[in-house]
């Protein structure tokens, strides 16, 4: 098969390993308007995933980032992340359901490298979540040499308790970070944009639209956006195609006014500088 080249202008390499999750939490954003928990799809095997990502030719600073859904509810996790090739970095988005799959069975200078921010990033969801419990297996996970900080949504509903969290964690040294809360609660949309009215779920619109990452769904589907594979729409490839190649170009898009957040919102880029979107929209009476 050909190696995939990531594009300099790429920023993000999200792969889904599954969208199950342990946690059921009130506000999520796999739900933003989408289908992708309630929609069954057929999952790589381990060995699917490692023989797909291993085409992928990327930079030191760009890893590939598993994810989910939880990605450890994946029956192949550990397998996947010993046998991806070394010249890849390897991220992991988790809630950290037991801390007993990485610790033992990943060497944890394989989830670690020169960045500005924690390899394995810890999601905590307090109406899902004890902190004592989660911290417990954090300082767990640092003590075994794990490159590991935790993450806090700024929900309305749990600003205070996030806050919190926030100050105890890192008086025992545990990196905590919060994330603004994208998407609306009570009526009111959250979250920084860079094209109004793109997540009103109001009129579809067609627009042109250039992505910044590569999006693997857990089929091994490629897909335009955030929202493409969250809404199972069409997938632009497979990760499995011999022939697939990246095109880093403007797309035609008729889904304009049902983008998902993560697409849209003005945020950090890997090197934590602020300002970058992962698409870019021109309208139609804008030149492409």
């Amino acid at each position: 098969m050909k190696s995939i080249i990531i594009p300099e202008s790429y920023n993000y390499i999200a792969v889904f390993l599954t969208f199950s999750c342990n946690l059921r939490c009130s506000f999520c954003i796999n739900d933003f308007g989408s289908v992708a928990r309630t929609t069954k799809r057929r999952l790589l095997s381990g060995k699917e995933w490692v023989e797909g990502l291993n085409r992928i030719v990327s930079r030191p600073d760009l890893p590939i980032t598993l994810q989910g859904g939880e990605p450890t509810l994946h029956k192949d996790f550990v397998y996947i992340i010993n046998n991806i090739k070394p010249e890849l970095n390897i991220d992991v988005l988790t809630n950290l359901r037991d801390e007993k799959i990485f610790i033992g069975n990943i060497d944890p200078r394989r989830l670690k490298r020169d960045a500005p921010y924690a390899s394995i990033r810890v999601s905590y969801h307090p109406e899902q979540m004890s902190l004592n419990e989660l911290i417990r297996k954090v300082l767990k996970m640092q003590n075994n040499g794990f490159s590991v900080g935790i993450w806090g949504i700024m929900h309305p509903k749990q600003e205070i308790e996030i806050l919190k969290a926030e100050k105890y964690c890192k008086s025992l040294g545990i990196d905590f970070r919060t994330k603004e809360f994208l998407g609306t609660h009570k009526g009111k949309i959250y979250g920084q944009y860079r094209y109004p009215g793109a997540i009103s779920k109001r009129d579809k619109k067609s627009v042109f639209c250039k992505t910044t990452e590569l999006i693997i769904g857990p089929n091994g589907d490629i897909y335009r956006c955030t929202a493409d594979v969250y809404e199972k729409r069409k997938s632009i490839g497979h990760i499995l195609d011999p022939d697939f190649q990246i095109e880093d170009k403007f797309r035609l898009c008729e889904w304009f006014g049902h983008c998902n957040p993560c697409d849209i919102k003005v945020k950090t880029n890997r090197f934590q500088q602020f300002g970058h979107s992962s698409v870019e929209i021109k309208f139609q009476d804008q030149e492409v």
